[in-house]
């Protein structure tokens, strides 16, 4: 199996010998900038462009859920805090390091580098 994201779709293709399938899992509308699988595979981040960042369950094959969103910055990155898969880390454009409890999106720590990031 395999994931791409192209102009706020998630796609998901599922290949065997020379032969694959591709499958619409989510269209969020906002380009995504990057995806990440949680440590055991069972939640996918979204991390689009202009700030949110969703959540997806491929065994649910279900929409993908906003977990995060913000006004002062977008979000640049994020990933999950191992072990599990209940926290994670963002950072955003302005240089907010932030900690984030998945199941009700609660911010639990801040950090501000004082500079702004890029990739």
């Amino acid at each position: 199996l395999s994931f791409s994201a192209q102009d706020g779709i998630l796609l998901l293709y599922h290949i065997k010998d020379l032969q694959y399938e591709m499958k619409l899992c989510a269209d969020i509308s906002q380009p995504i900038s990057s995806l990440v699988f949680s440590p055991n595979y069972t939640f996918l981040l979204l991390v689009t462009e202009q700030g949110p960042v969703y959540s997806y369950e491929p065994a649910h094959s279900g929409e993908a859920v906003k977990l995060l969103d913000t006004c002062s910055s977008c979000f640049l990155a994020a990933d999950f805090l191992i072990p599990g898969e209940k926290y994670c880390v963002s950072v955003t454009t302005s240089g907010e390091v932030q900690v984030w409890y998945l199941e009700d999106g609660t911010c639990l720590s801040m950090l501000n580098l004082g500079t702004e990031v890029h990739i």
